[in-house]
């Protein structure tokens, strides 16, 4: 192979490896779900970002870190990529899916692009853990405001967060006795990530002063 061809074939395999190292560390910043999620202290000890995060959203928006996070649990079991299945056509031939509801929160293209401009937060993403709990965090406050909703009302939020606030006034969740049954989840989950943050908390990582 003279010199010419053995650059030509060089050039080549560089143009081949440079997608694979991308991909490969696209697939490394994907956070896969923590090992036990239905331990809060696990959860943040594994993630202590999380935390940060969640204290955060709790000091901006004054809604308890055990409600936010019940509501993420059932929204996505914290997976960043989460999204409604699809549905069926002709009983088997996968279609579109039902709604545009995408990452951690299950926030909607609608809903996202309404809390991006009502924080200022353009560069928002809904697979970033970050946001998507301070998204949680302004709509719960958003419905505290607005419907009258308890802060530490996890059942409630959680029928606001699914049906907006216009079917919350029309209490439309009363004809759908499985969301009645997954908002009583969310308290019950909501009740257990309380009890377990109160005898974990003081023990969790602090942020280093490099992360403020």
């Amino acid at each position: 192979m003279n010199y010419q061809g053995f650059r030509l074939k060089l050039k080549f395999s560089r143009l081949l490896i440079i997608p694979c190292i991308l991909a490969s560390m696209l697939a490394g910043c994907a956070t896969a779900p923590p090992q036990n999620i239905n331990n809060i202290c696990s959860i943040f000890r594994e993630y202590p970002k999380w935390y940060w995060a969640a204290k955060d959203s709790r000091k901006k928006w004054g809604v308890p870190i055990s409600a936010q996070m019940a509501i993420i649990y059932y929204e996505s079991h914290f997976r960043y990529d989460a999204r409604p299945p699809r549905t069926t056509l002709l009983g088997f031939i996968p279609w579109s899916r039902p709604t545009s509801a995408y990452g951690y929160a299950q926030a909607t293209d609608g809903t996202w692009a309404t809390y991006q401009r009502s924080t200022g937060n353009s560069r928002a993403s809904r697979t970033d853990f970050a946001d998507a709990i301070d998204f949680v965090g302004w709509y719960a406050n958003r419905s505290y405001s607005r419907l009258g909703i308890a802060k530490n009302n996890a059942y409630s939020l959680y029928l606001a967060y699914h049906e907006g606030d216009g079917g919350y006034r029309k209490r439309t969740y009363l004809k759908k006795r499985w969301l009645l049954a997954k908002a009583h989840q969310v308290r019950s989950k909501a009740n257990s990530y309380y009890h377990q943050l109160i005898q974990c908390e003081s023990s969790l990582p602090k942020k280093s002063w490099w992360f403020w």
